[in-house]
């Protein structure tokens, strides 16, 4: 069977190295909502460029803003003011260009419950104009692993099925970016590594993957770039690695044959506590304190280690830090 063509399609306007160097380029973007109880601002001055082959992190607090903005790029909302182009199309100026460029995975599971899988992803072509020789739907479904539910009933499917249903739709039209609302919410571990396996395929094909998740580990392992969003505003945007080392902070933990009772003050000096009756804690920063410092302390000590490991900031730390809250 033949397989889709994952590949970005070609630029509507290209520069001159013939692709964008970014996928999705936003300027001072406000959205403000207009009702009988007043305004209320869901997003203010909304800056950040995603690059062109990443997969890029849109984490955020309930309520941050993160939907509005993935609305805005869907067509489904309009901007009060600011600039958003698409794979180089500017959205205000060709709407239609900058949806062709794009396919949306919603949080929501809008199916017809009616149409076979076949059928949804062979209408959903024809809405964006695809002609029938040109299409692959068929081969999306071999994709996410629904061929054998080829003709039943969507409303047969299980959840987790459907979600990966949503994605073949995103795909019918080849678009080279892929946004995903909260893909994962409510699919047990199993499918969800299996849906994170055909999203890492089509980012290898060049397509460009955005994506929300409250699961922030995920975030971690897949994202290449993250931005963070609280109260309508971007509070950070930067590569993964940058991101976490933002958190000056390291914790060592020794397991130890015995403790003195009390610590020397060379120990409790460096930030070191006991945790339970055979291991010491010492929380510190590498900017500062290096670990041979505090490995010398703990032999002048005459504590002899049996154990040692290390544990580093990992992004819900810093996340809980740039938002105070949980995601």
């Amino acid at each position: 069977m033949a397989q889709p063509d994952l590949a970005p399609a070609q630029n509507p306007e290209p520069n001159s190295a013939g692709l964008p160097e970014n996928a999705i380029e936003v300027t001072g973007v406000h959205k403000t909502y207009r009702g009988r109880g007043g305004t209320k601002t869901a997003l203010t001055d909304l800056s950040l460029a995603i690059p062109r082959g990443s997969i890029f992190g849109l984490l955020g607090p309930n309520g941050a803003g993160k939907s509005t903005f993935i609305n805005i790029l869907a067509g489904l909302v309009t901007k009060t003011s600011g600039s958003v182009r698409i794979w180089e199309t500017d959205l205000d100026k060709n709407p239609r260009q900058a949806a062709a460029s794009i396919g949306i995975v919603p949080q929501e599971l809008n199916l017809d419950a009616f149409f076979t899988p076949f059928e949804t992803l062979e209408v959903q072509a024809g809405l964006y104009g695809v002609p029938k020789e040109e299409r692959h739907s068929d081969a999306l479904l071999e994709m996410v692993g629904l061929s054998d539910k080829r003709d039943a009933y969507a409303r047969t499917l299980s959840g987790g099925m459907r979600r990966r249903l949503l994605v073949a739709k995103a795909m019918v039209h080849s678009p080279p970016i892929l946004v995903l609302d909260e893909p994962t919410a409510g699919v047990d571990i199993e499918l969800r590594a299996q849906l994170w396996r055909q999203v890492k395929k089509l980012n290898e094909a060049g397509v460009t993957i955005v994506l929300t998740t409250h699961y922030l580990e995920e975030a971690e392992e897949l994202c290449d770039r993250i931005g963070i969003i609280n109260h309508g505003r971007l509070v950070a945007c930067e590569d993964t690695p940058k991101l976490l080392s933002r958190l000056d902070t390291k914790t060592i933990r020794l397991v130890v044959d015995s403790l003195p009772d009390p610590l020397p003050r060379a120990l409790t000096d460096l930030g070191a506590a006991t945790e339970g009756a055979d291991s010491l804690v010492v929380t510190y920063k590498p900017s500062r304190l290096g670990v041979q410092t505090i490995l010398d302390a703990v032999q002048e000590a005459g504590i002899k280690v049996r154990d040692l490991s290390t544990e580093e900031a990992d992004l819900e730390d810093v996340f809980l830090q740039l938002t105070g809250s949980r995601d």
